[in-house]
């Protein structure tokens, strides 16, 4: 359980409190993970604020890495999920039960780097922002007070994966071999609550739909690690100054047109080969464009 938690990433983009940023280093600590990234932060992660709400798990905070962007934060890995507290067009949305052991997916038995991403206390993430995710999840709440607290929202998630963590192993291991402490947690009472759990805030009149996409989507990517998000970064960025080259797009849509392409290839889940392949069509399109220059 400990090698999958330890292969994700939570992402806090621009945090504004150290409050929260030492909380959501506690209750990180408490579920078992142990890699906190910090995009460009606002606030001293390492503050008396942030030290008080962390106790015991300082040595988290010291070693929480700092970059300047969503990017950076992102490298390595294969594959990320962005939090959002707002439905977006052409967006689907999932509950965190759906979509975050997808997280936690090994291939061949090791797992991947993968990513949780939350956005700034005031603002949450910005389209640009939410590009650089794959899914997207949604913590159901009353629609009286919706917002959750960032470090609430972060305990929520965190459980989450620890369950699903916790759920893998079962899967793996002789029942015989678990502890009569541990044996007694798994039993009907606890698995009722953990269905509960799973149904908690869904909309009926969707939930059909939306666990036959996250069924689809996992069962799709199924032991597959995909290009890393960096690789992918890089081939929109020479698809966009492909496509301005030959008037497919303007500068003024661009970013609309290629937030829809995107999700076309986040969809079919494009391995390191297949990139590589697209990218070879960009080059060999440049090397047209530049061979009709020449002749005129």
């Amino acid at each position: 359980m400990a090698r999958r938690l330890d292969s994700v990433r939570i992402v806090l983009v621009e945090p504004a409190g150290g409050l929260n940023v030492g909380a959501i280093a506690r209750v990180m600590a408490n579920m078992g993970l142990s890699q906190l990234v910090l995009v460009n932060p606002q606030c001293d992660p390492l503050g008396d604020d942030a030290l008080l709400m962390a106790v015991h798990a300082d040595g988290l905070l010291r070693q929480a890495r700092q970059v300047d962007d969503l990017p950076t934060a992102l490298a390595g890995c294969q594959r990320a999920i962005a939090t959002t507290a707002r439905t977006r067009a052409e967006m689907t949305l999932e509950s965190p039960e759906a979509a975050l052991p997808w997280l936690i997916d090994q291939v061949e038995n090791t797992p991947i780097e993968t990513a949780l991403i939350f956005g700034p206390e005031s603002r949450g993430l910005s389209n640009s922002e939410l590009n650089y995710a794959q899914r997207y999840v949604m913590i159901s709440s009353d629609s009286t007070y919706p917002s959750l607290n960032l470090a609430q929202a972060v305990a929520v998630c965190s459980y989450v994966l620890r369950r699903s963590a916790l759920s893998s192993m079962e899967s793996t291991v002789d029942p015989s071999a678990l502890s009569p402490r541990f044996k007694r947690a798994q039993g009907p009472e606890q698995k009722n609550r953990d269905a509960d759990l799973g149904q908690v805030g869904q909309d009926k009149s969707s939930t059909g739909s939306l666990s036959a996409f996250s069924a689809e989507l996992s069962a799709a990517t199924a032991g597959e690690a995909g290009a890393a998000l960096e690789q992918i970064d890089g081939y929109f960025q020479h698809l966009e100054s492909v496509l301005l080259k030959i008037g497919y797009l303007y500068p003024h849509t661009a970013a609309s047109r290629l937030e829809k392409l995107r999700r076309l290839l986040y969809k079919a889940h494009a391995s390191e080969q297949e990139l590589a392949m697209l990218r070879g069509i960009l080059r060999q399109v440049e090397w047209a464009l530049s061979q009709a220059a020449a002749d005129h």
